[in-house]
């Protein structure tokens, strides 16, 4: 079956958007209606006006679908798709965090669950954290969760003192300085380009810090020959796509692996796109309760 045809065909006979994130594989993005990082894919899904939203990305990402689109049917090409940092925190656990500290205001990274927006003061993106935090008055107490990694960029980037939950995405976590620089010992000319989820000693080394968005932005400006990435493999196909004249090498999540990939965002290909669409399934459901609490620090953000 040409599934590419199909998807085409069920996505005009259905009135359905695609939405593809920049870590799904490449004929993933190729077939999607917008592609983006977090922030973009939240602000496309409010806005669309379509009857049915695909997410090709993660179960997180298709739950700030549908809290933004109650009326809206939202798809998930597998239910398997989770994200090990959404996974790190738990509604029991983050409020009972939160009793411990209880003038504290709670920002939560979107990549957490539905039920963990609810108890969250305000949503961020890695593309909104540092302008969303430097808004705040200082001497506010801020829990910040569920990603130790970007929030401690933040504290350095602007000297603050929020109290970090102690988790983190497995992709970015496993990138290890020692294969950053003997990535940059092969390549001595590439600028390193780094996701702030990554630890502290990969973003001490690069050359620029940004969301998948701002790294794709940084690299169509910039026009360097080469680059080292340090994020998941996916962002890699539009960047070639923007600028064919460039080498990309991805930092590897071992030595001598030249991928990084996160296993439940390649979970998702063109024939369960193509059957989710013809099924309409799986579907994406949540309380009228959940959506109503979640929904509001997510409208704070934008």
């Amino acid at each position: 079956m040409d599934y590419a045809n199909e998807i085409q065909r069920l996505r005009a006979e259905k009135n359905a958007i695609i939405l593809g994130h920049y870590y799904q594989r490449p004929e993933i993005q190729d077939i999607s209606d917008f592609i983006g990082d977090s922030l973009a894919l939240a602000k496309m899904a409010k806005d669309t006006t379509a009857d049915i939203i695909v997410f090709c990305g993660v179960h997180f990402m298709a739950e700030t679908a549908k809290i933004l689109n109650p009326g809206k049917k939202v798809l998930l090409p597998d239910l398997e798709a989770a994200c090990s940092l959404a996974d790190s925190c738990k509604y029991e656990d983050l409020k009972a965090f939160r009793e411990k500290h209880p003038d504290a205001m709670v920002i939560s990274y979107v990549n957490c669950s539905a039920a963990v927006k609810t108890i969250s003061d305000l949503i961020c993106t890695s593309g909104n954290a540092l302008e969303l935090v430097r808004n705040i008055p200082e001497d506010k107490e801020i829990i910040f969760a569920p990603d130790k990694n970007l929030g401690g960029y933040i504290n350095r980037m602007l000297g603050r003192n929020m109290i970090l939950w102690d988790g983190s995405c497995h992709v970015h976590n496993q990138l290890e300085a020692e294969n950053v620089m003997l990535l940059k010992q092969r390549h001595p000319q590439a600028k390193l380009l780094a996701h702030p989820e990554c630890t502290e000693p990969v973003l001490l080394l690069a050359d620029f810090v940004g969301s998948t968005s701002a790294m794709l932005n940084f690299v169509k400006t910039d026009q360097h020959p080469s680059y080292i990435v340090a994020t998941e493999t996916g962002i890699v196909h539009q960047m070639q796509k923007s600028c064919p004249q460039s080498e990309f090498f991805v930092v590897g999540a071992s030595e001598g692996c030249p991928c990084n990939d996160c296993s439940y965002m390649k979970l998702n290909t063109l024939e369960k796109l193509y059957l989710c669409l013809r099924d309409e399934t799986p579907e994406i459901t949540l309380s009228e309760e959940i959506i109503a609490l979640a929904a509001k620090p997510l409208l704070a953000m934008m």
